[in-house]
C-alpha cells in the first residue's frame, strides 16, 4: 500500500479559491488543522485572506494564529477591523498573545490592550510585570482551577464551566480559600471517580511547581524532567498566577539551544535576522578584541620558537595539525562540561572526578592518535620529502608526543575553564567557547615548539 502524504496545502488553496458558499468553505476548511491552514495563509492573496477572516469563527483564527510566527500574526491582525483583531486577540493564549501585542507599534498596542476582554488584559498586565528572564513571563493562564473544599460532583461542574474558555483541561489544579496552590488532579482520576468519593483522596499535593521570579535558564532543567503537561506558576506568596505548558517548555528548550549556540561562538544571544548592524557588533566586537590580544600573544610565543623554525623549517608543516587536534579536544570537553553544569547539585568531587576523567580521555585520545601520526608522518618524511629514516622518525615521534600532550592539556583546559567561570558566577557559555580556542592555540604552539627544541635541536641535535 502506497503510503500517504501529509500535505494539504492544494486541498486548501482549491477550497479558499473555489466558488463555495461561505457557509459550505467554513465546513470544509473544519476538516483541516489550524497549522495547516496556518501553513498556506502566506500563499493567499490579502482578499483570500480577508474571505477567510469573514468566514471562520473567532476560536479557530485565534487557533490559526497560535501557529504564525508573531511578525506573520501581526501582518494579518492589521488586514482586519481592529475590534475584530482585539475579539481574537482575547482568545489567544496569553503567553503567545503577550509576544504578538510587543511586535506591535506603542499606538497601536495600547489600542488593542485597551480593547482587550478584562480578564485577558489583566493577565496580559500580570505576564509583562516578569522580566524577560523569569519563567513568569512564558506561562499561560489557560487552566483549570477549582477549590480544595468542594464536591466530586461540584468539581465535574466546575470542569465543564471553565473547559468552555480553557482547552488545558488534562490537569486540574487545586487552590486553598487564599488562592494558594494546594495540588493538582489528572483529568482521568476525575472522571472514574464516584460522586461521593472525596475529593480530597484525588488531590496529588505533592506537584511540582516553580515561582514566577525564577529565572528560566535555572529551572527549565527541572521542568524538563517532570514530563507534566502543565507545571503550576506560583507568587511569592505562594498564589497560583498561571501554567507553563508543555508546548512553551519545548520552545524554551529550543531557545536555549539556540542561544547557548550563539554563547559558544561568543556572543551574548542568538541573532535576529532583521537585527540592526550595530546591535550584531555590540555583541561580537568585545570579544574578538580580546581575542585579538590573546592571539598576538600566541603570536608573539611562535616569535620565541624562532631558532627552532629556522633550523627545522619542515616542523611548520605539521603546525596546523597540532593546533587543529588540541582545539577539537577542547571544544568536546567543553560541550560535556556545559552539559554537565546544568545540574546544579554537582558537588566539588564531582567536578574533580570531571576533570579527571577528560583528562584520561584526553591522554588515551592522543596517545592513540600519537602513534598514529609517528608511524604515518614518519613515512611520509622519509619517501616523499627524502630525510633519512632516522630524521623522519625523530620528527614524527616529536610530532606524535606533542600531539598527545596538547591533547592532555587541552581536555582539562576546557574542563577547568567553563568550571572556573561557573565559580566566580559567569555564564560558562559566553564566556569559555572563544576563550578556550585561543588558550589550546598557545597550549599547542607551546608544546609543539617547546618539545622540538628540547629533543630535535638541544638532545638530538638536528637540522634541515
Amino acid at each position: 500500500m502506497e503510503k500517504r502524504v501529509q500535505n494539504y496545502k492544494n486541498d486548501i488553496l482549491k477550497i479558499v479559491r473555489g466558488t463555495f458558499s461561505p457557509a459550505m468553505m467554513s465546513r470544509q476548511l473544519q476538516d483541516f488543522h489550524e497549522n495547516d491552514i496556518a501553513d498556506v495563509m502566506s500563499e493567499l492573496t490579502v482578499g483570500e485572506r480577508c474571505k477567510l477572516y469573514r468566514i471562520l469563527d473567532m476560536d479557530t483564527l485565534s487557533d490559526i494564529l497560535e501557529y504564525l510566527d508573531e511578525e506573520e500574526a501581526v501582518t494579518y491582525l492589521e488586514e482586519m477591523n481592529i475590534k475584530k483583531a482585539a475579539a481574537i486577540l482575547s482568545k489567544i493564549e496569553t503567553n503567545v498573545l503577550s509576544d504578538i501585542l510587543q511586535k506591535f507599534d506603542k499606538d497601536k498596542r495600547r489600542i488593542l490592550i485597551e480593547l482587550l476582554d478584562d480578564n485577558v488584559r489583566h493577565d496580559i498586565e500580570m505576564i509583562n510585570s516578569f522580566d524577560d528572564e523569569e519563567i513568569g513571563s512564558r506561562m499561560t493562564t489557560n487552566c483549570i482551577i477549582i477549590h480544595e473544599n468542594i464536591t466530586v460532583k461540584e468539581a465535574m461542574n466546575e470542569l465543564v464551566s471553565q473547559a468552555a474558555q480553557n482547552d488545558n483541561i488534562s490537569t486540574i489544579f487545586v487552590v486553598n480559600s487564599n488562592q494558594e496552590f494546594f495540588g493538582a488532579i489528572d483529568l482521568k482520576d476525575l472522571i472514574i471517580a464516584r460522586r461521593d468519593h472525596p475529593l480530597n483522596e484525588l488531590i496529588v499535593t505533592s506537584y511540582p511547581y516553580v515561582y514566577g521570579t525564577s529565572l528560566i535558564d535555572e529551572c527549565i532543567e527541572d521542568l524538563k524532567d517532570y514530563s507534566e503537561d502543565s507545571i503550576p506558576v506560583l507568587d511569592n506568596e505562594n498564589r497560583l498566577l498561571g501554567v507553563i505548558t508543555s508546548a512553551s517548555i519545548v520552545d524554551l528548550v529550543d531557545d536555549e539551544m539556540g542561544d547557548d549556540y550563539a554563547k559558544l561562538a561568543g556572543l551574548t544571544a542568538e541573532e535576529d535576522l532583521k537585527e540592526p548592524l550595530k546591535e550584531s557588533m555590540k555583541k561580537r566586537l568585545p570579544w574578538l578584541i580580546i581575542l585579538l590580544g590573546l592571539g598576538m600573544i600566541v603570536s608573539s610565543v611562535v616569535g620565541v620558537f624562532e631558532k627552532v623554525v629556522t633550523q627545522l623549517p619542515i616542523i611548520m608543516c605539521f603546525q596546523s595539525l597540532i593546533l587543529d587536534m588540541a582545539g577539537n579536544v577542547g571544544t568536546q570537553s567543553l560541550a560535556v562540561t556545559i552539559r554537565v553544569l546544568m545540574d546544579e547539585s554537582l558537588t566539588g568531587k564531582q567536578k574533580f572526578e570531571l576533570v579527571l576523567k577528560e583528562m584520561h580521555i584526553g591522554l588515551c585520545n592522543g596517545g592513540l592518535l600519537g602513534i598514529l601520526s609517528f608511524v604515518l608522518i614518519g613515512l611520509y618524511i622519509f619517501i616523499f620529502k627524502g630525510k633519512t629514516l632516522i630524521f623522519a622518525y625523530a620528527v614524527s615521534g616529536c610530532i606524535g608526543l606533542s600531539l598527545m600532550v596538547a591533547m592532555l592539556i587541552s581536555s582539562a583546559v576546557g574542563t577547568c575553564i567553563p568550571l572556573f567561570f561557573k565559580k566566580i558566577h559567569i555564564d560558562p557559555a559566553v564566556a569559555s567557547g572563544p576563550l578556550i580556542t585561543t588558550i589550546n592555540d598557545l597550549v599547542a604552539v607551546i608544546s609543539y615548539y617547546g618539545l622540538s627544541w628540547i629533543f630535535l635541536i638541544e638532545i638530538m641535535h638536528m637540522a634541515g
